[in-house]
């Protein structure tokens, strides 16, 4: 990958890198000689990731916590603060879904939804950014969706946080550039990961079956290269998917025509 020696020997931090996309940029950023913090709430399937990165093994780190739990994130950046001496690149890539109607979800839903997409992902975010301030460098990535740029049946909560990361990020660039601190909010569409598979129903349990569409989307393989490409370019916004990806500018441009295709669109 043309430019791809800027992240040799870098050390990039990636969230739900146990599974989906994460776990795809965690071979792909081996592959470049990268140093590898990865993060998810599930341990074996860190290390079988670490693991399968083979002969790079050895430059990956695993560091489990999980998302919904920020009471001790301040303590873990530090620490690998101090093991690393950097972080050059933070990855927010892990996150979780729903599948339920507004008025069928309890607002312990919503705000447990929140708490792992938003307060999770910007609570270690918060944690990294002094370090990367202090050295005039840093990356720092967030992963919304394409229903994080308009609204979409029974993905309320979902939507919403996603849309909450998009203020955030964009203030946290805006208020950072003279420190060198550069963002992006990665944009998926429909990509063949797990997500809808563990998508919360409106009790709180999984939803446990492969949406449709997401079955036929990019592998996560490409997905990874797609945002890798967009990292090196330094985009503000890195949209990931098909066709599907149109509705972004659809929406912008004729919002009354995205309500009409939207309308038609099955959300399972």
């Amino acid at each position: 990958m043309k430019n791809s020696n800027i992240f040799k020997d870098k050390v990039i931090w990636i969230t739900g890198a146990s599974s989906g996309i994460g776990e795809a940029l965690v071979y792909e950023f081996a592959g470049l000689g990268a140093r590898l913090v990865i993060s998810s709430n599930e341990p074996a399937g860190l290390e079988r990731v670490k693991n399968n990165c083979g002969k790079n093994a050895g430059m990956v780190k695993c560091v489990p916590f999980d998302l919904s739990d920020t009471s001790e994130i301040g303590e873990i950046v530090a620490k690998q603060v101090r093991d690393y001496g950097q972080i050059d690149f933070l990855l927010n890539i892990g996150g979780i879904s729903q599948r339920a109607r507004i008025e069928e979800t309890p607002l312990w839903l919503d705000r447990k939804i929140f708490e792992i997409n938003y307060f999770g992902t910007i609570s270690i975010t918060k944690a990294v950014l002094p370090f990367m301030i202090s050295r005039k460098s840093g990356y720092i990535a967030a992963t919304s969706s394409i229903t994080g740029r308009f609204g979409f049946p029974l993905r309320s909560a979902y939507s919403a946080s996603k849309q909450a990361l998009h203020g955030f990020f964009e203030t946290l660039y805006l208020e950072n550039k003279t420190s060198n601190i550069r963002t992006s909010v990665i944009i998926p569409g429909r990509v063949r990961t797990q997500i809808s598979m563990h998508a919360l129903d409106a009790r709180g349990i999984e939803h446990g079956k492969m949406d449709e569409g997401q079955a036929i989307g990019l592998t996560p393989a490409k997905a990874a290269r797609i945002i890798i490409r967009g990292i090196v370019k330094n985009k503000r916004e890195i949209p990931v998917g098909k066709k599907e990806m149109t509705l972004l500018y659809i929406r912008r441009i004729w919002p009354w025509l995205f309500f009409r295709i939207a309308d038609k669109i099955k959300s399972t």
